[in-house]
């Protein structure tokens, strides 16, 4: 009965999360310097492709894989493995202004749809371009209103659409 009503718990709390992740008003726009985490892409990617919820199985098979491309990754490149920046792989999972296209991509996947069409960030970024304007080359577009704006190879900012305040 106790595993029964932690199953449920997770359950709701779970759903919760997707629900947020997959709602809100569209024409709010937040700019950040961190993104999504790692988990957040993958449940929303999910259940956009699933229509469910993953098991514990296939998140757990998920972190693994995730965390066996991470450690290949700092163990390839021990600049950033013993730098700060280490953290964002090793614990937060969660892409952040400066990170590379390759860093990018291996937190956060493939993105949905790319674009280097500057009338198409100028409306994705909203208040937030005269900011951004300068240093967006390429805007990379990811699940839950993430828009990832690089400048060359590195990751220059980071907008959200439809999301409650960013804390």
């Amino acid at each position: 009965a106790v595993v029964r009503w932690r199953c449920l718990v997770l359950l709701v709390a779970t759903l919760a999360t997707a629900g947020c992740l997959l709602t809100g008003r569209q024409d709010d726009v937040q700019r950040a310097t961190e993104g999504a985490t790692a988990d957040e892409l993958y449940m929303v990617r999910f259940v956009r492709g699933y229509g469910r919820l993953p098991t514990f199985d296939e998140s757990q098979k998920f972190r693994d894989e995730l965390d066996q491309r991470v450690a290949d990754y700092l163990n390839k490149n021990s600049e950033v493995g013993s730098s700060p920046r280490a953290s964002q792989f090793r614990f937060h999972r969660r892409v952040s202004v400066g990170m590379t296209k390759d860093e990018v991509t291996l937190l956060a996947g493939p993105p949905d749809g790319t674009t280097q069409d500057e009338a198409v960030m100028k409306t994705a970024a909203k208040k937030f371009w005269p900011a951004i304007q300068p240093r967006a080359k390429e805007m990379w577009i990811y699940p839950g209103g993430w828009q990832f704006y690089f400048d060359g190879d590195r990751l220059a900012d980071v907008t959200v659409a439809g999301k409650p305040p960013l804390e």
